[in-house]
């Protein structure tokens, strides 16, 4: 399972902006995962709850907003939503596909 090295990372990070800005606790997450980095969303949630024990995220609620493929034809230049995973132009059906999104993993914000 990934997802708990994904969340060691991101605890990581977390508690150590927590402390660069003095606070105390996190009530609210939000991580951006792009659907291409192949995360369950809730195995994330639970190996969150599991990392936050104790520290300063301790209760916070993990919210994990999933980013949709999308890519660009670099032929005809069409952006589109890649469903399927299947990588042609919904336009001129190329398969010369660059992706442009899907691929993200990043604390989006955390609330205090």
């Amino acid at each position: 399972m990934h997802e708990a090295s994904i969340v060691s990372g991101l605890m990581a990070i977390l508690l150590d902006q927590a402390a660069k800005h003095a606070v105390e606790h996190i009530r609210r997450v939000t991580v951006k995962v792009g659907r291409l980095r192949s995360v369950e969303p809730r195995a994330l949630v639970g190996c969150f709850e599991m990392f936050a024990e104790g520290t300063v995220a301790d209760g916070a609620e993990l919210v994990v907003e999933t980013v949709p493929i999308r890519g660009r034809c670099e032929d005809c230049g069409e952006e589109f939503e890649i469903s399927g995973f299947v990588f042609r132009c919904s336009r001129c059906q190329g398969s010369r596909i660059t992706v442009i999104s899907g691929e993200e993993l990043y604390i989006d914000n955390f609330e205090t």
